[in-house]
């Protein structure tokens, strides 16, 4: 057969599609991405968000096309042998021949609002092991589980990893909430590939940001903290919450915003949390620059958003 890949909306490397190009590959398909030049037995449509738009063109070369991904059902999954699958990096070049791409654990303990997690896995369970995950000599792993320190599982990867030297990147950011000594100095003990991801999404998240951070260092760990910042619907707190780490003013904690969005409505978002982002992701202007003297636009500066 004749298989193609779209990945709608997003050009971040899609573990779904990889695992199914090389289950298909397994049976004797030919795999390529799509192209509307060629005629195709199944064409695989993956969305990741459900705020994007779709494929804006008319798929009329295939016998069968399959969506998936949340952007287009939340429910949808892949069949468990495709699931079991390794994926398949040669339809991405641009991967490094060291880096690999997995879960070790799959669901979250939380009910965040603004994620889609425990509506799509449900609660934390086991999923693969680190060893499976870095296959082919890879042993720079970017792991994409929900809350690995939720699960005795995921921790004992986590250990796992370290005893084989393998480089960690948990790239949907870690709970500060959970972090107790023990958890601290394991963090402290991880090779980390850039830096460690904390959620900050709340008021009460920064007191656990500065003690999971005070924890982790007290075991020697000197690297960077890249601290995730939804902005919620409260002006007033999204800008305390952000604007304390300007203040802090440690060059190795790293805030991010994101404007919510809502995963199962398309909702406006604030100007006020757009420039908010602009703001804090651009760090050369957060070092230098009050969010009060930012100007987003000409003849316009965030000052009037505290009036």
């Amino acid at each position: 057969m004749n298989i193609a890949l779209l990945a709608v909306d997003s050009s971040y490397p899609n573990l779904a599609l990889m695992k199914l190009a090389r289950y298909h590959k397994q049976q004797g398909d030919n795999v390529e991405w799509y192209t509307p030049f060629s005629h195709y037995d199944i064409v695989y449509m993956a969305k990741v968000f459900s705020f994007t738009a779709d494929f804006g063109y008319v798929i009329n070369n295939a016998d069968e096309i399959i969506r998936g991904g949340t952007g287009y059902d939340i429910t949808a999954s892949l069949p468990d042998a495709v699931d079991a699958m390794q994926p398949d990096y040669s339809m991405y070049p641009s991967i490094d021949s060291k880096t690999a791409y997995g879960f070790t654990t799959r669901g979250c303990i939380r009910s965040c609002k603004w994620c889609v997690v425990p509506k799509k896995e449900g609660r934390m369970r086991p999923y693969m092991s680190v060893d499976d995950i870095a296959i082919e000599g890879r042993d720079n792993l970017i792991l994409m589980d929900n809350n690995v320190l939720a699960s005795d599982y995921g921790l004992e990867q986590m250990e796992m990893a370290v005893k084989r030297g393998y480089r960690l990147d948990y790239n949907q950011a870690l709970d500060a909430r959970l972090v107790t000594n023990d958890i601290a100095k394991l963090l402290a003990s991880v090779r980390w590939i850039n830096r460690i991801r904390f959620g900050c999404d709340t008021q009460q998240q920064v007191e656990d940001c500065e003690k999971a951070i005070e924890r982790i260092r007290s075991h020697g760990y000197r690297g960077e903290f890249f601290l995730f910042c939804i902005l919620l619907d409260d002006f007033k707190e999204s800008f305390e919450r952000v604007n304390h780490w300007k203040i802090k003013g440690d060059p190795k904690i790293l805030p991010f915003c994101q404007p919510f969005r809502d995963p199962f409505a398309k909702n406006k978002i604030p100007q006020w949390q757009i420039d908010m982002a602009r703001w804090t992701n651009r760090k050369h202007i957060f070092k230098a620059t009050s969010f009060k003297d930012f100007s987003p636009r000409k003849g316009f500066t965030c000052n009037e958003y505290f009036k």
